[in-house]
């Protein structure tokens, strides 16, 4: 009788927490390289056009990524959606989902 109530081959594993591609060191970067009038795209206004002034990040790997995106200083740049942390972005006519950390990288 013991062995029908017990589930017979099924396994719950456990959700590993997986850390993401690539992440942000802003934290990390001196003051004095963020000037007080500059704004990042994570606090501007949505559908509103703005110029990249640069990317500001410890990381070669995220200012190569955006750069890939056509994200570089002088390029304009778009913000359509925040939704649950991801941000909606339009650059050169494409629109692309970024997370909080790239968009705290991006200058405006």
């Amino acid at each position: 009788m013991e062995s029908l109530f017990r589930p017979m081959g099924l396994f719950i594993r456990r959700a590993e927490k997986k850390t993401p591609a690539i992440r942000s060191e802003n934290k990390n970067i001196p003051r004095h390289v963020r000037n007080d009038d500059e704004m990042t795209l994570d606090s501007a206004s949505i559908n509103t056009d703005y110029i990249v002034k640069g990317v500001v990040t410890n990381s070669s790997d995220i200012q190569d990524f955006l750069f890939t995106l056509g994200c570089y200083e002088g390029e304009t740049i778009t913000l359509i959606s925040i939704l649950a942390g991801q941000y909606v972005i339009v650059v050169k006519d494409a629109r692309y989902s970024i997370n909080q950390e790239l968009a705290e990288c991006i200058l405006v």
